[in-house]
């Protein structure tokens, strides 16, 4: 998997196609991870968000209808390239020996 926690993307498809948002979590075992949106406030993007009904427990005192991110397979989102927009990445060695990501379209390092 090529994405890491931090990067931002730009969902392909679903509901929420043309969205962007930070990873939060990686999953790679499951090829999964989860997106929140960007802003601040009620202006705040929410991607991938589905109402869950949730028991009272001890952490959870309330019990209830709450509002979930979920996890979306990598291959429904793109890197955003700072320079040119959602890209693929690649990969190419420094002469130092460092693997670095880099973008298709326009060569630049990630």
């Amino acid at each position: 998997m090529k994405l890491k926690k931090g990067d931002e993307v730009e969902v392909l498809t679903g509901k929420d196609v043309g969205k962007r948002g930070e990873i939060t979590a990686v999953f790679r075992d499951r090829d999964k991870i989860i997106v929140s949106g960007r802003g601040v406030g009620a202006d705040k993007q929410r991607i991938n968000v589905v109402k869950k009904h949730q028991k009272p427990t001890k952490a959870t005192m309330q019990g209830g209808i709450i509002d979930k991110e979920m996890p979306m397979h990598v291959s429904n989102v793109a890197l955003v390239c700072s320079a040119c927009g959602p890209t693929r990445i690649g990969y190419r060695f420094t002469p130092a020996g460092d693997k670095v990501r880099v973008c298709k379209k326009c060569g630049a390092d990630v």
